[in-house]
């Protein structure tokens, strides 16, 4: 399971880049980057910039230059972004956000950064690090499982709470939807529990990340075909979201294995 590491933080980066990239046709922040925010100066700017930076560090971890580094700088990056502009913008602004599913497109951002702070732990330590805020987000390493996980558990809550729209995703040859839904919700909140605490964390993870996989080619990618340019390209992001959200699994189950021959 260990080959599943390079493997999962290149297709980490090809989804985070493909989410980022419909804002420079767009300009305009993604849905799952950044909320809706009145009277915000420079949009276009601001938006283009953001995809600049998540694009350069993508290239970065691919090719491992400084890659570490630049993952913890990606993770505390995006996790700001969701703590400073999501957040608020939920909590002030958006007048149903006692709804789950007005949080959903912001909570694909903290999965992503702990995603990043999962990849930032399957490099090396660098030695003599001295940048104290670098050695700060050091410390969020351990937690890059839960900030992925806390979006899986609750997306599988959604599973429950919105059958309906949900079962619709679910294509037409396969019989049974309204079954399959609450599977992928029950299976979505399970693994994500386990992968918290580590409950059979090697296998708990492969199999998170085996089913988003099977998502993103019979949903994601036909969807994305079917209407890429539809509703500002969100089957077209969603389909690179769950490339990264797969690949982010497959990380922390390489890492698991790789930990667990250490300890033998």
């Amino acid at each position: 399971m260990k080959s599943l590491i390079k493997p999962g933080r290149i297709a980490y980066c090809i989804g985070l880049a493909g989410m980022v990239s419909p804002q420079f046709f767009y300009g305009k922040f993604g849905s799952n980057f950044f909320p809706g925010w009145t009277n915000l100066p420079f949009v276009a700017f601001w938006a283009c910039l953001f995809a600049i930076v998540a694009i350069a560090a993508c290239a970065a971890i691919i090719f491992e230059k400084n890659a570490r580094t630049v993952s913890l700088v990606l993770g505390g990056f995006l996790l700001a972004t969701y703590c400073f502009g999501y957040l608020p913008y939920e909590i002030l602004v958006e007048p149903y956000n006692n709804y789950l599913g007005t949080w959903a497109s912001g909570l694909k951002e903290p999965a992503l950064a702990g995603g990043a702070f999962v990849i930032a732990g399957s490099f090396p330590r660098e030695a003599n690090l001295k940048n104290t805020s670098i050695k700060w987000l050091e410390k969020l390493i351990p937690f890059g499982p839960f900030l992925f996980c806390i979006t899986m558990v609750l997306y599988g809550i959604s599973h429950f709470l919105y059958v309906k729209p949900v079962s619709a995703l679910v294509p037409g040859w396969i019989p049974g939807n309204i079954f399959w839904t609450y599977f992928a919700g029950a299976a979505l909140i399970g693994l994500g529990i386990a992968i918290v605490f580590k409950i059979k964390l090697k296998l708990a993870a492969l199999l998170l990340g085996i089913m988003i996989f099977i998502w993103l080619i019979i949903i994601h990618i036909p969807l994305a075909i079917a209407d890429p340019f539809g509703n500002k390209s969100d089957a077209f992001i969603s389909s690179f979201s769950a490339l990264a959200f797969c690949a982010t699994a497959f990380v922390i189950s390489g890492m698991a294995s790789k930990n667990k021959e250490r300890a033998a």
